[in-house]
């Protein structure tokens, strides 16, 4: 099933998206850019994810991606405060595997202006704290991250304030345009974007470690001026991405205690199941569902990172792609030949949600040719 679409509002014939999940998403921003990368590199179709970078550039206002496009020809929604910022990690995977600098010299003016917009300030609170240098986030009623549930005016998991993986987020998008600047010969940017990077790195290292849990804060500066160390999988994003800011023990730290209270076989919790606040089965209505969305439900897409991050603590391919070998399975279970969008969080994890979800695909096909390439080099 192609999930790849074309893109009604672009400048030419060209324009591209991604639909999130069937039977009921369109494209988001978020989705298209988590997905991209194994929806066309590892399937080996970079002139789509060229387009798709195309499209997506062509939307960017006040210096964010769409969050949603609406079935019907309405204005584009830009309420996430990280789709923007997997823009960066989207082109970063297409420049490593095409070293297309023509798409980087064309996309560059977008990434200068989009760092700009988050440095002085833009929708929903999206701005640099000039004291630590760290991206805040957040108004009331409004949700910004990939853990967006809302029923009515109630936000579940609100995460206002400075969230664990758009920081790390943030990080990889500054050192992203500083390595596009440098090869693009623009020197002076690149040191500028390099040191901006430090800076974050430097309060990011400072501010984000829980010492009392052994991991990291999921949010830092809420809304009530507290920490919130509550355990979930956002900080496993910290040690998957292309820029580490971890040192080699606490990425492990937080492998290790993710591998232990929130990995399954399909996929990793959203919620820590000793927590309070958790929910072990997805179903009943739609606030009782949405209630359960981020709170304990499993979702498939996370598999990807955690295999990932887990071959970059322990260095064993094999082991690590043992993680995602169960989701062969269920290729004929769900979805004919795709992979469900969440679980429960309780086994036996019975697939909910879309039977078909382009990040979980995109994903878990992403690393899993990523750790085949790796086994392979390992046997030769």
């Amino acid at each position: 099933m192609d999930r790849c679409i074309k893109r009604d509002g672009c400048k030419d014939d060209e324009g591209k998206s991604v639909i999130a999940g069937y039977p009921w998403f369109t494209d988001w921003g978020r989705d298209t850019m988590i997905a991209l990368p194994g929806l066309t590199l590892a399937a080996g179709r970079p002139q789509v994810a060229a387009a798709i970078l195309r499209t997506f550039a062509g939307f960017v206002d006040q210096g964010m991606l769409p969050n949603r496009f609406p079935d019907i020809s309405r204005a584009p929604e830009y309420n996430t405060v990280d789709a923007t910022l997997w823009f960066f990690c989207a082109l970063h995977a297409y420049l490593c595997a095409t070293n297309d600098n023509d798409l980087a010299r064309e996309l560059y003016p977008v990434l200068t202006e989009i760092v700009d917009w988050h440095v002085k300030g833009t929708r929903y609170g999206i701005r640099v704290d000039p004291n630590d240098h760290l991206l805040c986030a957040g108004e009331p009623g409004v949700q910004l991250t990939w853990m967006d549930a809302k029923v009515g005016d109630w936000v579940v998991t609100p995460r206002s304030g400075k969230p664990v993986e758009v920081n790390a987020l943030w990080y990889n998008a500054l050192r992203i345009v500083a390595s596009v600047a440098a090869r693009l010969g623009h020197d002076a940017d690149s040191e500028r974007f390099d040191a901006m990077a430090r800076q974050t790195q430097d309060s990011f290292s400072a501010r984000f470690w829980y010492k009392a849990g052994g991991y990291l804060y999921d949010v830092i500066d809420t809304p009530d001026g507290g920490d919130d160390a509550t355990l979930r999988p956002n900080q496993l994003l910290v040690v998957s991405m292309p820029y580490a800011l971890l040192d080699y023990e606490k990425a492990k730290a937080v492998v290790d205690i993710c591998a232990r209270k929130l990995l399954t076989s399909m996929g990793l919790r959203s919620l820590d199941p000793a927590a309070v606040e958790y929910i072990g089965h997805y179903g009943g209505d739609q606030r009782q569902r949405d209630a359960a969305y981020h709170q304990g439900t499993v979702w498939s897409w996370l598999l990807g990172p955690f295999a990932l991050a887990h071959y970059k603590v322990y260095g064993d391919a094999k082991c690590a792609l043992s993680f995602i070998t169960p989701m062969r399975d269920l290729l004929s279970d769900h979805g004919l030949g795709t992979i469900s969008e969440i679980f429960d969080g309780d086994p036996p994890h019975h697939p909910r949600g879309c039977i078909a979800q382009a990040w979980s695909v995109g994903e878990v096909l992403r690393v899993w040719v990523e750790l085949k390439d790796q086994l392979a080099a390992e046997e030769t």
